[in-house]
């Protein structure tokens, strides 16, 4: 009990706020369970008066009066109870829910490294809310039928306390079936998540994966995977189906035997002091009532434990995902004059560099481009400096200012990124372009000019207001890379960052767009990742890297006459 109530504990801030619907419920509650021994009780009266001749009868109308009036406010009182919690839960959830996308917004890019998209989603989107609406319906079924034994075991008391005490042997029985069998069902739900996790996983990867499965013909691999896993996923929810079983019939059959012994005595009591029929019907209908509620409390150790087991996933999502240190340094907008001193990079266990003592100064106005082989590490450098990658060792500053000392929002506000995987949303061309920020049309229309893709979205249904689909399901390759060049044209950061960003463009409209990104880069640092070298010929600087160290640098004359690892990549390229 005690680890329960923490487990509450820990997740009640997010419904206190709602908790005069937690009183307004648990008064409804108390009328319901309060008017539970009524039945009885009326049937008791019932039959010792109504049934008897003459005056002593009780006038008929009175008794559907009695028994609808009863149950009428008993269903009055259970609605609002039902549906006032409900409110709760629902508020409770959507608080819950805002601060795990907000905690998504501001974790560590640690955090997507070790989860996978499905995972997360399936937290945001489904575990909170199914685990917050599984523990608000089994704890108000808690409530109730806690109050409802409570109300008729003191009807029960009152009428026979002899009769009672058979009653009483039941309860220390069921709490342990319910204590041993819950702390399994908690065991097999943490697993049942996890199987579902990978689940959907699998269906994640072959979802966006589908065209590479189908070429190389991997269908019925893939189908084996995800049969393997799906059977797994179906053993575990067995094993709790069998679990949750259990309690049911354990607790009948104890029920049964309390029962049994009740109507026994009961029946040899009348014998002996002469109990009326209407005493000894209400009795064993008490009873009889007793055994719902009790099977029902048998049951709701299930919800709970599910429901519990969900909320706590967000709860430690919330609570430990790692979250980006930020520093006090918001200069506005910054100069764009970037240093790289002794700069190593490693990942994993094996401390494998991606990086390894980069030393390297890019002046503010100045474009560099970044050349080398796959795996040199010229997209680690890229995150370095948006801090989606923190450097083992060494240090990078922005205008003399270490990134460490930097807000995390003020830094970013100094990048604008075009990167070769394209990354759109499916909202409209406007706000697609002004991301993150208000939406000027004017100056939208201005970058999507720049862009050489204005007359396409004129060209549109409802112009710059069309909505793309996802990822920009309805733009093709190259329509998708200018909407991201148009994005970056808007935002007018100080230092640009282009990874491959023509890569997808025909020849033409490579050329429009890269007069137009040379127009946008006078007065800015540019960082320029290319592998096709024909779009860094107006670097100022070319830096080549091979295997996480910067092997060359100076201009393309230069790093040709050198004759080195760039005049080999040119040779390859441009050989005729």
């Amino acid at each position: 009990m005690k680890a329960l109530l923490q487990r509450l504990r820990r997740i009640w801030p997010y419904f206190s706020p709602s908790r005069m619907g937690f009183i307004v419920s648990a008064v409804c509650t108390v009328i319901v369970a309060a008017t539970e021994p009524m039945v009885p009780s009326l049937m008791q009266h019932l039959l010792d008066a109504g049934f008897k001749q003459g005056a002593a009868g009780i006038p008929l109308w009175q008794v559907p009066v009695a028994i609808i009036g009863l149950f009428a406010v008993r269903g009055a009182a259970g609605y609002v109870g039902q549906y006032t919690l409900a409110w709760v839960a629902y508020r409770g959830t959507q608080a819950m829910r805002e601060a795990l996308f907000r905690r998504l917004m501001d974790a560590h890019p640690q955090l997507y490294a070790t989860h996978s998209t499905s995972t997360l989603t399936n937290i945001v989107a489904h575990e909170v809310q199914s685990g917050a609406l599984q523990l608000s319906t089994s704890g108000l079924t808690l409530l109730r039928d806690l109050l409802t034994l409570a109300a008729l075991l003191g009807y029960l008391l009152w009428m026979n306390w002899q009769l009672t005490l058979f009653v009483a042997v039941l309860f220390p029985a069921v709490a342990f079936v319910m204590r041993t069998l819950s702390r399994r069902l908690h065991r097999l739900t943490l697993q049942g998540q996890q199987a579902t996790d990978e689940l959907a996983y699998t269906v994640e990867e072959n979802v966006q994966a589908w065209r590479v499965v189908r070429m190389h013909g991997a269908q019925q691999h893939q189908t084996a995977r995800f049969l393997s896993m799906s059977e797994d996923m179906r053993h575990i929810a067995m094993k709790s189906v069998a679990a949750a079983a259990t309690m049911t019939p354990l607790t009948q059959v104890l029920s049964a035997i309390a029962l049994s012994a009740v109507i026994v005595t009961a029946l040899w009591q009348s014998g002996q002091d002469g109990q009326t029929v209407g005493g000894f019907v209400g009795f064993v209908m008490a009873m009889l009532m007793l055994v719902a509620p009790i099977k029902r409390l048998s049951e709701v150790a299930v919800p709970i434990t599910r429901g519990l087991a969900s909320l706590e996933r967000g709860m430690t999502m919330i609570d430990e995902a790692p979250v980006e240190r930020d520093g006090p340094f918001d200069p506005g907008r910054a100069l764009g004059d970037i240093t790289f001193e002794h700069v190593t990079v490693t990942y994993g266990e094996q401390n494998t560099p991606a990086l390894q003592d980069i030393d390297l100064h890019i002046p503010a106005g100045q474009v560099v481009a970044l050349v080398g082989p796959s795996g040199a590490g010229k997209t680690t450098l890229i995150n370095l400096l948006a801090r989606f990658v923190e450097p083992t060792a060494g240090t990078i500053c922005i205008d003399n200012t270490p990134l460490a000392d930097w807000r995390v929002t003020a830094l970013r506000q100094q990048f604008a990124l075009v990167s070769q995987d394209v990354v759109l949303f499916n909202d409209s061309v406007a706000a697609n372009v002004a991301l993150g920020q208000t939406v000027d049309r004017v100056r939208v229309e201005a970058a999507l000019r720049a862009a050489n893709l204005h007359d396409f979205a004129a060209a549109l249904p409802d112009g710059i207001d069309t909505r793309i689909g996802h990822n920009g399901q309805r733009l093709s390759g190259g329509q998708r890379q200018r909407l991201a060049i148009a994005r970056a044209i808007y935002k007018d950061a100080p230092i640009l960052i282009l990874d491959e960003a023509t890569s997808a463009l025909d020849s033409e409209s490579e050329r429009l767009v890269q007069s137009a990104l040379e127009r946008l880069m006078v007065g800015r640092t540019a960082i320029v990742i290319a592998h096709r070298l024909s779009t860094i010929e107006r670097a100022n600087r070319v830096v080549v890297l091979e295997g996480g160290r910067i092997v060359e640098q100076g201009t393309q004359a230069e790093l040709l006459a050198q004759g080195g690892l760039f005049a080999r990549l040119h040779a390859l390229q441009f050989q005729t």
